[in-house]
């Protein structure tokens, strides 16, 4: 009995220990998962506070970027409002530009300034005929002068481009190149006139791209093109007009050229004539020269005879008396070397 009570006495003290040492480790685990969880909850809070940072960070800088939006959305307004003003003003420009008078004025204003630009010494503006007439403006090239005037055909272009019924555009385009027509006889008219010093041809200026290109490169007839030529006017645009006056200044200065040619053809013809005459004279004068050599010659050789004849004499005098010697006629060699002597 008393075994027994000793056995279940161990047993239940083992029990304890068991027990007690369970609940001692699991004390120790759960101070270390609590440190974990502890050091982990730490972590977590340390990202949630950068992140929460960087949240509020952009947050601001979304706040400035709404802001910006916000104030380009003004701006953008502002600039509606000018662009609303500058269709305003372009539509009262339009509505300037409907008088000929004043748009004639303006292309004489726009030729004006560009020719400034491109030739400032060489062109005069407003230049007036004899007739009583003014050209726009006129270049000076050499001694003569090339006429220049400004046409501004836009009424019937204007109709006709903005016309959608076929049949009407075509009438309105009819029309526009009947002015064009009418403004290529007034400059033929009015200022080719080479008694007063122009050349025989001037330029018509348009200063819109879009009417000359209508003119020149959808003339699909070409009836603009050779009516100008016919009568010696020539098309050109702000963007043409200075190829266009290069092009005829190397054609004046190529003309200049050819008649200077013709006066050096003329000097080399007189030069020609001098030079053979001088030749003519060379060869005499080499004649000359020749023929007197050859007499030289000639005449050397004859000395030298008459030398050996002289020391020939020279010798017979030497051993002959002075008395026994006669005085020996005079021979024609003799005589020569004589009138050499005297030479």
């Amino acid at each position: 009995m008393e075994i027994a009570i000793l056995i279940t006495s161990v047993s239940a003290l083992a029990v304890i220990i068991f027990v007690s040492i369970l609940v001692y480790w699991m004390q120790k685990q759960n101070d270390l998962l609590r440190n974990q969880v502890n050091s982990q909850l730490n972590e977590v809070n340390k990202q949630l506070l950068k992140t929460t940072g960087q949240i509020g960070e952009r947050l601001d800088g979304t706040s400035q970027v709404l802001g910006d939006v916000q104030k380009g959305l003004g701006e953008m307004g502002e600039a509606s409002k000018q662009i609303y003003s500058i269709g305003k003003d372009i539509a009262s420009l339009q509505d300037i530009m409907q008088p000929p008078k004043l748009r004639g004025l303006l292309g004489e204003v726009f030729l004006a300034e560009l020719l400034r630009q491109l030739m400032p010494t060489c062109c005069e503006f407003q230049h007036r005929f004899k007739n009583g007439e003014a050209v726009d403006a006129v270049i000076c090239v050499g001694e003569r002068l090339i006429p220049i005037d400004a046409k501004f055909p836009l009424e019937n272009f204007r109709k006709f481009m903005d016309e959608k019924d076929e049949d009407q555009s075509a009438k309105y385009k009819k029309d526009f190149t009947k002015d064009v027509k009418r403004h290529i006889d007034t400059i033929a008219s009015k200022y080719i006139l080479p008694d007063e010093g122009t050349y025989d041809f001037a330029l018509m200026y348009i200063p819109a791209e879009n009417i000359y290109y209508e003119i020149i490169a959808k003339d699909e007839n070409q009836k603009i093109s050779d009516y100008a030529l016919k009568k010696r006017v020539i098309p050109v645009s702000p963007n043409t007009i200075y190829a266009y006056l290069q092009v005829i200044l190397l054609g004046l200065r190529g003309l200049q050229i050819e008649h200077h040619a013709e006066d050096i053809m003329d000097h080399l013809s007189r030069l020609q004539g001098d030079f053979e005459r001088f030749a003519t004279d060379f060869d005499v004068l080499g004649s000359h020269i020749t023929n007197a050599d050859k007499k030289f010659n000639d005449a050397e050789r004859r000395l030298d005879r008459l030398s050996e004849k002289l020391e020939a004499t020279n010798k017979i005098a030497g051993k002959e008396s002075p008395s026994e010697i006669d005085s020996p006629a005079t021979s024609d060699e003799e005589k020569e070397a004589a009138n050499i002597s005297k030479t």
